[in-house]
């Protein structure tokens, strides 16, 4: 097992930084378009008395599209995570060193912030939509339904980075997870607005101004990624090789 100083040196080495940096363009791509869809679907809608379904299915496609697209540009660099759950899903399954993680979280974070941002900056008068629940359901039960979602998508995820699926399971993986998103976020819109994505939520928090019920979009995606984490690598596909077969490179970065 590397020490930890050998595991803080291959997180700032150029290929550690390159993946910090690859993080931050696929995560700054996906949130931009994500939240832009939302705001551009309430802005058609403004004027509407009643909510429009079609809304809902244009969301969840611009979340499928823009998360496959992400995913894409990403993997071969820093393994398309694109999401602070994604990222703690591979570090408990040990497919990405722990220093590596924090700042992965770090380039998601700022990514979805700077996105945010630059939306709430360029569509003046526009409010960034913030995720939130209604009023009749609980912090525990959206939490629980963020944790399914999270729990879907990370196991996919690393149901398209298993190595023993061959080269068809990489060059479906990116759609097969965004296939998977966008479902999640017909599943759940109304209710949680199927976040899946804690950096997502987080920015356009920060810049919506509104944290009420941020913990439904850490405490259940997280729990439910490091669940599909250990499901996935121990219980459902269990290796029988070393390390340096589980995806996880001499720079401590996820395959």
């Amino acid at each position: 097992m590397a020490s930890l100083k050998s595991r803080l040196d291959h997180s700032i080495t150029p290929i550690a930084l390159r993946s910090y940096l690859a993080e931050f363009i696929s995560t700054f791509l996906f949130v931009f378009a994500s939240v832009g869809a939302a705001m551009s679907s309430r802005k058609m809608i403004a004027d509407s008395a009643l909510p429009d379904p079609s809304s809902l299915t244009v969301i969840a496609m611009a979340n499928a599209f823009a998360l496959s697209a992400a995913v894409y540009i990403s993997a071969s660099v820093s393994g398309g995570h694109v999401n602070p759950a994604v990222t703690f899903g591979m570090a408990v399954g040990g497919h990405i060193t722990i220093p590596m993680a924090m700042f992965y979280w770090m380039a998601q974070m700022l990514a979805s912030v700077m996105a945010c941002l630059l939306l709430k900056t360029t569509t003046v008068g526009q409010q960034i939509p913030v995720h939130a629940i209604p009023s009749e359901m609980t912090g525990f039960g959206a939490a629980v339904l963020e944790g399914v979602m999270t729990f879907g998508l990370v196991y996919t995820v690393y149901a398209s980075a298993d190595p023993r699926r061959g080269a068809m399971g990489a060059n479906i993986g990116p759609l097969a997870i965004g296939f998977i998103a966008g479902a999640n976020v017909l599943a759940s819109g109304p209710f949680t607005g199927g976040s899946m994505n804690p950096a997502c939520s987080f920015g356009a928090s920060l810049i919506g101004g509104s944290f009420k019920n941020q913990a439904v979009y850490w405490v259940g995606p997280l729990i439910g990624a490091a669940v599909a984490g250990i499901v996935y690598d121990n219980v459902v596909f269990p290796f029988q090789s070393p390390d340096s077969l589980r995806g996880i490179s001499d720079d401590g970065v996820g395959v």
